[in-house]
């Protein structure tokens, strides 16, 4: 049955909640918070912006992006959720279109240089950690490209502009066979062995941008030492513990931000796809 915008609404809702709820390593849950932002902070964000990334808006796929980090805005005072934005707001448009994975091709090879500009827009009102400056499609000018080829651009510097350039293929190819592999593991437990999973294959591009490409590197093989432990298992809960120290010392400048967003985008495919329930993501 194709999804209605309650629907849509409702399992954005819930992915963005479950994410922010599951006690990942090095991000903030309800019992961890940073100086500047807690666990409500995301709450609120989900709530603001679920129902303008559901309904889309009446002009391009940038301006949904930017009316839903806008919205955001007006409900916290720091960045909360460009990425999973960024990231939903195509897979919502494919989604309505059709098949999820069928459309979302379509959907990116019809982005336009408004969208880009929108994007830009989005951009510079969230702030986010660690952008720097590029010399060519600068996020602090105006893009003359579309917004597939500015995302194309910065591919090799931030994964979620990866997705757009390859197709989603880290939700589809990755994300979603470990959702289905742990089918038997409990809400959080699944949500948590996804960030490790995605973290230790993919290093987060937010610790590279802000720490350095070695410290990503060094996240992902303690990531993958979690994993390697047994994870969900006695033993690598001491590990798990090992990891969320490491992650949350420095200033909690090793926060694997681009990897919770992946894993909001990953809870909102699977439930698109039927790999959960919205019961089973839920608690």
């Amino acid at each position: 049955m194709h999804p209605d915008i309650e629907t849509l609404q409702r399992w954005i809702r819930i992915a963005c909640l479950a994410e922010a709820r599951a006690r990942k390593p090095g991000n903030v849950h309800p019992g961890a918070s940073f100086q500047d932002l807690t666990y409500e902070d995301f709450v609120r964000s989900a709530h603001a912006a679920s129902p303008v990334l559901a309904r889309g808006t009446a002009g391009t796929l940038g301006q949904t992006i930017c009316k839903a980090v806008e919205a955001t805005q007006a409900e916290v005072r720091t960045n909360t959720n460009l990425g999973i934005c960024l990231l939903l707001a195509p897979m919502v448009a494919a989604v309505r279109n059709g098949d999820l994975r069928a459309e979302m091709s379509s959907v990116l090879a019809g982005t336009t240089c408004t969208d880009a500009a929108w994007v830009y827009r989005a951009i510079r009102t969230a702030v986010p950690g660690g952008l720097g400056k590029v010399d060519e499609q600068d996020v602090a000018d105006e893009p003359t490209e579309t917004l597939l080829e500015v995302m194309q651009r910065a591919a090799d510097r931030d994964r979620v502009a990866w997705q757009y350039a390859h197709g989603f293929r880290d939700i589809f190819e990755i994300a979603l066979p470990c959702l289905e592999e742990s089918v038997d593991d409990a809400a959080e437990e699944r949500i948590v062995g996804l960030h490790l999973r995605l973290m230790s294959q993919i290093p987060d591009t937010l610790i590279a941008r802000k720490c350095g490409v070695d410290v990503a590197k060094e996240s992902a093989e303690r990531a993958a030492a979690v994993l390697s432990a047994g994870w969900p298992g006695r033993n690598a809960r001491s590990a798990l513990a090992g990891l969320d120290a490491w992650l949350r010392a420095d200033g909690h400048r090793r926060n694997p931000g681009t990897t919770a967003d992946l894993v909001a985008a990953s809870l909102f495919a699977a439930l698109v796809e039927g790999v959960v329930t919205e019961e089973q993501v839920t608690f």
